[in-house]
C-alpha cells in the first residue's frame, strides 16, 4: 500500500507540473486585449470645477459640471436687454469640448434661422460665459487626463 502511495505520489508530482505553467502572450495582443476592453465613450471622472471639486461620485460629478455650466450661461444672457419681435420658444444645442488640460471651448451651436435673426449677439453672449469660466480639472480615463465632448441643450422663451 505505502509503494503503491509512493507511486502514485511520484507519478503526480510530474504530471502536476503542467497545471501551474502559463501561457505566455505578446505585449501586442496584451495591449490589444486591453485596448478592446476598455469603454471609450465613458470617462472615469469628469471635468471639475471649482464648484464641484468635492464631489467624488461620478453621475454626481456630471450634473455638477452641467448644472455648473448651465447656470453661468443663462445668467452671461442679459435678458432685459434683448427685445424680440416674435414669441419664442426653441432650443439650441450647444457642443462644448474639454481639452487635456481643462480648456472648455464651444465647439458647435445649432440654432433655428428664426433664433438667429431674433438673438443676433446670442453667440457671443456665450462665448464670453464661457470665457469666465473655466474647469480647474479636465476629464480623466484610467488616470489620463482626456478630452471630452458634451452637448447642452439651451431653452429660450420670450414672455
Amino acid at each position: 500500500m505505502k509503494k503503491m502511495l509512493l507511486l502514485w505520489m511520484i507519478s503526480f508530482g510530474f504530471t502536476s507540473c503542467q497545471f501551474f505553467e502559463t501561457e505566455k502572450i505578446s505585449k501586442e495582443i496584451f495591449f490589444e486585449t486591453e485596448i478592446n476592453a476598455i469603454n471609450w465613450n465613458d470617462v472615469d471622472q469628469y471635468p471639475v470645477f471649482l464648484e464641484c471639486e468635492q464631489i467624488t461620485e461620478k453621475l454626481e460629478q456630471k450634473k455638477c459640471f452641467e448644472t455648473t455650466l448651465s447656470a453661468q450661461i443663462y445668467q452671461s444672457i442679459p435678458s432685459d436687454k434683448i427685445l424680440v419681435t416674435n414669441d419664442l420658444n426653441d432650443t439650441i444645442l450647444l457642443e462644448f469640448t474639454v481639452d487635456v488640460i481643462g480648456k472648455l471651448t464651444m465647439k458647435k451651436m445649432v440654432m433655428d434661422s428664426i433664433l438667429q435673426v431674433e438673438l443676433p449677439l446670442f453667440e457671443s453672449y456665450i462665448l464670453n460665459s464661457i470665457d469666465s469660466l473655466q474647469p480647474i480639472a479636465p476629464a480623466y480615463k484610467r488616470g489620463i487626463p482626456v478630452q471630452t465632448t458634451f452637448s447642452l441643450p439651451i431653452v429660450i422663451k420670450s414672455k
